[in-house]
Formats: structure tokens, C-alpha cells, sequence
């Protein structure tokens, strides 16, 4: 089995699998390394009735369009299903079920080591996503085993919860999606912080996101004055936690911010008891196998527009690693071609180096 590559990509999510293909396209020998035994096992772990935001044409990896009705918006299968024909029609090198534990700086590029093979690589670049581990308030811990706890990642569909009421804590997009559709079926209580800026699905019968892409708002690089204000903050799409309260009769309470016996404690002095609590609280990242000095104190990577301080290793797939589409189906292409091209350019200063006799970077 081949142990040396140009580039070696780690994660195989959709931003993964988007980076392998343009690497190869340039001529770069490529290996993507998934830990999951199967392809789009972050979408698959989605609630069932999960549908995005962004239309199909807006859906769509570099090369391969999103199939059906290019206004429709698809459904979590569909996206699972696309993610396998993309690796299939462009021939990805793609090993799965083989996590990634170290990846360490060598004298010619990186030593990357899996539970079964250790590589080399000139170049690598990390594509894990920003939904790594769940994120859950410590005091969630002193509630008692009687109240069922599970985060936002773990749910699937009502089905799946016992009888009784349900604590929905987070009014972010998941949150607010989720809880609008358990009430349906059970008492239901939104727990929510301060308002979030919010945007409808469909402005005068368009997607929302096409007024975005043709104003040129999608293009806002978080380095401007309009993208650090907006990068800030989580963007509600469609319906608010007000709007499903009055629609819906979701009950709203303030944020969680303690517990108290069996109940959860929120900023307004409410003390909500609940059968079920589901933490819609986001994710942080976690990056404990890579030995490079490019992560912050507070876990996060850092980069500028997914290029690292050290040569050769990069980021992909963030929240507003360049603009508000970088960890979006529609828009990671362009985060993925100047990537690749700045491999391309360190390569050709690299063989230059080389040629006359410097040492090569």
C-alpha cells in the first residue's frame, strides 16, 4: 500500500471530499482519511426530518450538481446519498474507518498516524468540521438519571424520546427547528438566550440565499468590518423561537443557567422540570492529535483563510474561514481552489529553492 502522498486530507465529510478532488485534478498524489466507517456519517447523524436551508443548485460540491428540482430544498438522505455519488464519479481515494491519532511535523512534510497505517505526507489538511464534540453545560450533570438528557446530535425524531414534557435548551437554528417539531406531539419548552439576527427561507418567492449570493453578501470576508460583526453571532434561517411560540405554542423561557433537583434553571427565575432534555447547545472543536503549534487556548484553529504558520498544513470547512459560505455545500469550492493553489505556489518556490541550491522550504 502506498505510504507517501502529496497531500493527505483528514475527514471526509463534504469539505473533505471537495478539497480531495481539486487536489487531484491539480496532480497531487491524495489520501483522504475518514474515522467513520461510512461516507457522511455527520449528516447521517442528523434528526430525520432535516431539511436545508440552501436549494439544491446552492447545494452542490465543485463538479457534480445536486440532483431533482434545483429549487427544492434537500432532506439529510439526499445530502448523504449525493456525498456517495461524489465520491464515486470523481474515484476519491477515500479510506475509511481509519481514525487519525497523531500527526506530528518531519524533516520532508508530516508523519500521520491511523490506527492501522502510519503515512507521510508533504502537505495536510484538516477537514473535521466544526461539529466535533458536543457541547453541554457542566450542571447538566447534577440533574438526576430520571430526566432523559441527550444533545441535539443524538436526537432523531419524537419517536425516539419517552412520553412527557421536553426541555429544548438553545435557540439557535437546531434548537428552534427541533423544537417546533416536538410540540407537535408533547409539551414543549424553549429555552433561549438573547435574540439572534434572523433571516426568512424565502424573500418576494426566492431562496433567501439566492438575494445573498447575488448581493454579494455570501462574499463578505470575515477579515472586513461586516464580517467580524456578523461572524460574531449565529444566523437564524426561518422561523424564531418567537415566531414558533406564537404559531405553535412552543413555551418560551430564558437561558439555562443552572439546575435545581430534577428542574433546569433559567435567567428569567424559571425552574423547568422536564422528562427530556435536549442540550441544543452547539459543538467545540477538539484537535488533540495534532502535534503543530495551530491551535489557540481556546481550541480553535489558527489560520488566516485556512493557511496555517506552518508550512504545508491547513484548515478546511470552518465557520467563516474566509466568508459566510466556507463551511456550506454551495460555497466550500472556493475555500478548496485557493487552498490548492497556495500548495501549488509553496511547491513551485519549493523546487525553485531546491534548483539553486537553497535548502527547500
Amino acid at each position: 500500500m502506498k505510504k507517501h502522498f502529496d497531500v493527505i486530507v483528514i475527514g471526509g465529510g463534504q469539505a473533505g471530499l471537495a478539497m480531495g478532488r481539486e487536489v487531484m485534478a491539480r496532480g497531487m498524489d491524495t489520501l483522504i482519511l475518514e474515522a467513520s466507517p461510512v461516507v457522511g456519517s455527520a449528516w447521517r447523524g442528523r434528526w430525520d426530518s432535516l431539511r436545508l436551508f440552501t436549494p439544491a443548485r446552492y447545494s452542490a460540491l465543485p463538479g457534480l450538481p445536486f440532483p431533482g428540482d434545483p429549487a427544492h430544498d434537500p432532506t439529510r438522505d439526499e445530502v448523504v446519498r449525493y456525498l456517495e455519488a461524489y465520491v464515486r464519479a470523481f474515484g476519491l481515494p477515500l479510506a475509511l474507518d481509519e481514525p487519525v491519532r497523531e500527526v506530528r511535523p518531519a524533516s520532508d512534510g508530516f508523519q500521520v498516524t491511523t490506527d492501522y497505517h502510519r503515512y507521510a505526507a508533504r502537505n495536510v489538511v484538516v477537514a473535521t468540521g466544526p461539529f466535533q464534540q458536543p457541547s453541554v453545560p457542566s450542571f447538566a450533570a447534577t440533574l438526576p438519571p430520571s430526566v432523559h438528557q441527550l444533545h441535539s446530535s443524538q436526537y432523531t425524531n419524537p419517536e425516539a424520546l419517552p412520553d412527557g414534557p421536553v426541555l429544548v435548551v438553545g435557540g439557535g437554528n437546531s434548537g428552534v427547528q427541533i423544537a417546533a417539531e416536538l410540540t407537535a406531539t408533547r409539551p414543549t419548552t424553549l429555552a433561549v438566550g438573547p435574540r439572534l439576527p434572523r433571516l426568512p427561507t424565502q424573500l418576494f418567492g426566492r431562496s433567501v440565499f439566492e438575494w445573498l449570493d447575488r448581493s454579494g453578501a455570501m462574499s463578505v470576508t470575515v477579515e472586513s468590518r461586516l464580517g467580524r460583526r456578523a461572524s460574531r453571532k449565529e444566523m437564524l434561517i426561518g422561523e424564531s423561537p418567537h415566531t414558533i411560540a406564537r404559531r405553535l405554542g412552543v413555551r418560551l423561557v430564558g437561558r439555562a443557567v443552572g439546575a435545581s433537583g430534577c428542574a433546569v434553571v433559567t435567567s428569567d427565575g424559571s425552574v423547568n422540570g422536564a422528562r427530556t432534555v435536549i442540550w441544543a447547545t452547539g459543538h467545540r472543536t477538539e484537535y488533540p492529535w495534532l502535534r503543530a503549534p495551530v491551535v489557540g487556548p481556546d481550541r480553535r484553529a489558527l489560520h488566516r483563510r485556512g493557511v496555517t504558520s506552518v508550512p504545508g498544513l491547513y484548515f478546511i470547512g470552518l465557520p467563516w474561514q474566509h466568508t459566510r459560505g466556507s463551511a456550506l455545500l454551495g460555497w466550500v469550492g472556493r475555500d478548496v481552489a485557493f487552498l490548492a493553489g497556495h500548495m501549488q505556489g509553496a511547491r513551485r518556490v519549493s523546487r525553485g529553492a531546491t534548483g539553486s541550491g537553497l535548502v527547500a522550504a
